[in-house]
C-alpha cells in the first residue's frame, strides 16, 4: 500500500472507529466508500478484518448491556444472509462493486433517516440479520439496519448488542469469503497496516462517548454516507 493511500484510508479508519465506538454505527459507512475510491480490491475483506478488533473492544467494554435474546435472532438471520452475500461477490465486477457499495450506502442511510420508531419482533430481528448478512458480506456495510432495530434502546445496549452481532457475523462472513477464494494476504496486510489508526480511534471513543452529542454526530455520519455513496454510484 503506497503512503498516500495509507494516510487517506488511515485517517478514515481513525475517524470511523471513534464514531462507531461513540454512537454504535458509522465505521463501514465512512471507511467503505473511501476504500472503494482508493483500493477497491481490499473490499470487503480488509474492512471486515478491521471491524473484528473494534467490535470486540466495544463488546467487552459494555458487555453488561447486551440484549442476548434479540442478538440471537439477528445472528440466526445473518447466517442465511451471509451465503447470499457471498453469491453476489462471485458474480460482481469492480464497477458493479462500486455501484453496489454506493447503492447500499445510500439506501441504508436514507432508510435509517426516514424509518419511524418501532419495537422489532423476533421475525423483524431475523430479517434485519438476513439483510445485514447480505449487505455486509458483499460490501462491508451492515450497521444501519442493526442500529435501526435498537435506535430506541439505551446507547450502551445499542453499542454492545450491535458490536456482538457484528463480531459473530464478521467471523462467519470471513470464513465464507475464504472458502470461495476471496481472501488474500494483501488484504490482511493492508488491514494490519491500518490497525494503529483503528486503535487511536477506538481509544478516543472511550474518552468522548459520554460527552459528545451523539444525535448530531449520527446525522453527520449519515450525510457523509449519502454524499460518498452518490459519488461511488456515479463512478460505477
Amino acid at each position: 500500500m503506497i503512503h498516500r493511500d495509507l494516510l487517506i484510508m488511515g485517517s478514515a479508519v481513525a475517524v470511523a472507529a471513534c464514531v462507531q465506538g461513540t454512537i454504535g454505527i458509522g465505521f463501514a459507512l465512512i471507511v467503505a466508500p473511501v476504500m472503494a475510491f482508493s483500493r477497491p480490491d481490499l473490499l470487503p475483506v480488509s474492512l471486515l478484518l478491521l471491524m473484528l478488533p473494534l467490535n470486540l473492544f466495544t463488546f467487552l467494554r459494555e458487555h453488561h448491556a447486551v440484549d442476548w435474546k434479540g442478538g440471537g435472532w439477528i445472528t440466526l438471520g445473518r447466517l442465511f444472509g451471509t451465503l447470499a452475500g457471498a453469491g453476489v461477490l462471485v458474480v460482481a465486477s469492480s464497477h458493479a462493486l462500486n455501484l453496489l457499495v454506493g447503492a447500499a450506502t445510500v439506501a441504508v442511510a436514507v432508510f435509517t433517516m426516514l424509518a419511524p420508531s418501532f419495537s422489532p419482533s423476533r421475525s423483524a430481528l431475523a430479517a434485519v440479520g438476513l439483510f445485514t448478512g447480505i449487505s455486509e458480506t458483499a460490501t462491508g456495510i451492515g450497521g444501519p439496519p442493526l442500529a435501526l432495530a435498537y435506535q430506541h434502546h439505551r446507547p450502551d445496549v445499542l453499542r454492545s448488542t450491535v458490536a456482538g452481532c457484528f463480531l459473530l457475523g464478521e467471523l462467519v462472513s470471513l470464513g465464507v469469503l475464504a472458502a470461495i477464494g476471496r481472501v488474500n494476504w494483501q488484504q490482511a496486510w493492508s488491514a494490519f497496516l491500518l490497525l494503529p489508526f483503528l486503535v487511536v480511534g477506538g481509544l478516543l471513543s472511550s474518552w468522548v462517548r459520554h460527552g459528545v452529542n451523539a444525535k448530531l454526530l449520527r446525522w453527520l455520519v449519515l450525510a457523509f454516507a449519502l454524499i460518498s455513496g452518490a459519488l461511488l454510484i456515479l463512478r460505477g
